[in-house]
């Protein structure tokens, strides 16, 4: 049997197909205000710059949701480490504007809050979108994640470096196929 047919068959709830492009950053921004939906200051900051592009035309992305765990790193990985052994199993780094779309079709998330949560590390309940990271200024958002805090949803951006080690249950969605 091959590694990753586990991950895509039919079965699996954690697949999803996203429609995405053919709107605007200001039109997409309006609509997660209609949904009230958060931006923190770093995802505000990567929705602005030039490295966040949006496809005029839409086209169909068929994601699915993992844990670190699910990608074989039971005590935890670095990004280059998770991305290396997606890349393995046939998945790829979602288009940055996936975030966006993504949040605006899953706004029945889990609730995320809890009061204990750890610094420097991904949220309780946190979905972080697998991208390109664009930047290596350590000040600079590497990308997008989703969360639930008390009730409200977030598109949040995040920074964290090259040494920073994912926990085995952080939860990260990649492409599967761009249709």
């Amino acid at each position: 049997m091959i590694e990753n047919e586990k991950l895509y068959s039919n079965g699996n709830e954690n697949i999803r197909i996203i429609k995405i492009g053919g709107h605007t950053k200001t039109e997409l921004i309006q609509k997660m205000n209609t949904n009230k939906i958060f931006l923190n200051e770093l995802a505000e900051k990567l929705i602005a710059s030039d490295y966040l592009e949006i496809s005029k035309e839409p086209y169909m992305v068929k994601v699915i949701e993992l844990t670190v765990k699910d990608l074989g790193f039971s005590e935890g990985a670095v990004t280059s480490q998770l991305f290396s052994k997606a890349a393995k199993l046939e998945l790829e780094l979602c288009p940055l504007e996936l975030a966006l779309y993504l949040r605006l079709a899953y706004l029945n998330q889990t609730e995320g809050y809890n009061e204990n949560q750890l610094q420097n590390q991904a949220p309780y309940g946190s979905i972080t979108i697998a991208s390109k990271i664009f930047s290596k200024d350590v000040n600079f958002p590497k990308g997008f994640y989703l969360r639930k805090i008390q009730g409200d949803l977030w598109l949040r951006g995040y920074v964290a470096d090259e040494a920073h080690v994912w926990n085995s249950h952080d939860r990260f969605v990649f492409c599967v196929t761009k249709q």
